[in-house]
């Protein structure tokens, strides 16, 4: 059995997967602002500190899995800063904190980030604010958040966070070490984050409005994200490298399926 690290395990798609893999047998490490075995707010280089250090001292230095689940949506009222430190900086300072204890692992260690289908579906967002993420630089990369509607920065964190993992997937540091790194690219998962949405009656109308592009005809449910990631984290899941796997019912399928895949131009 492994020793797995799960951020944001106190709901959602973090909590469907903890109880997925604690059913299954395996030891996991939740890391959450509360209900769990490490008490962090991964919105603050404090907190993510704080994160690695208590999965690290739980864990004995050694990990098997790691899955970055932490993240926040736009609403009324919520700085677009906050978005751009927990989704973006909250997932990548936590994966490069804790990559040497995977790499410790003798057991196929496997790490999965959370992105969205958003990155595909939601138009004309901010690449300013995604190369300011990927630049690493979090107080300019807040700035230019701050700049914009907390509405239209989600997508361009998850983008972000979808991009860093293609690029490190295949790096010496992980791949080159034996750890396999792939991101989730859900859809609208019934979960806390679309709760809150619904509460906000411009929000509720646009979630409407986004349901209608799901083929399926429903909202996904997090055991359904969870079933993926458990297996990105098994043995079964060992020739995935680099992938962003989009579980949305279909909308990014109804919306764009001539845009992937893509012929490569040379």
């Amino acid at each position: 059995m492994s020793t797995i690290a799960i951020t944001g395990a106190a709901s959602g798609i973090g909590a469907a997967t903890t109880a997925r893999l604690r059913n299954e047998g395996h030891t996991v490490i939740g890391v959450d602002l509360r209900d769990t075995a490490v008490i962090a707010d991964l919105a603050t280089a404090e907190g993510r500190q704080s994160a690695v250090a208590g999965v690290l001292d739980a864990c004995g230095g050694v990990l098997d899995g790691l899955v970055t689940c932490a993240g926040l949506s736009g609403y009324p009222g919520r700085p677009g800063s906050l978005l751009a430190s927990l989704n973006y900086f909250g997932t990548i300072e936590v994966m490069e904190g804790l990559r040497p204890a995977l790499a410790r692992s003798t057991n196929g260690p496997s790490a999965g980030a959370i992105s969205s289908n958003s990155t595909t579906t939601a138009p004309n967002y901010s690449m300013e604010l995604v190369e300011a993420l990927l630049a690493g630089d979090e107080a300019a990369a807040c700035a230019v958040a701050d700049t914009i509607d907390s509405l239209v920065v989600y997508a361009p964190t998850k983008l972000a966070v979808a991009r860093w993992v293609r690029h490190s997937a295949i790096s010496p540091e992980w791949a080159g070490a034996g750890i396999r790194l792939n991101a989730v690219a859900p859809g609208m998962i019934a979960t806390p984050m679309i709760d809150e949405g619904n509460s906000d009656e411009f929000i509720a109308k646009q979630l409407e409005m986004f349901k209608q592009t799901i083929a399926l005809g429903r909202a996904g449910r997090p055991e359904e994200i969870a079933a993926l990631i458990g297996l990105l984290l098994s043995a079964d899941g060992g020739f995935f490298c680099g992938s962003v796997l989009f579980c949305d019912g279909g909308t990014d399928a109804l919306l764009r399926a001539d845009d992937w895949p893509a012929r490569w131009n040379l």
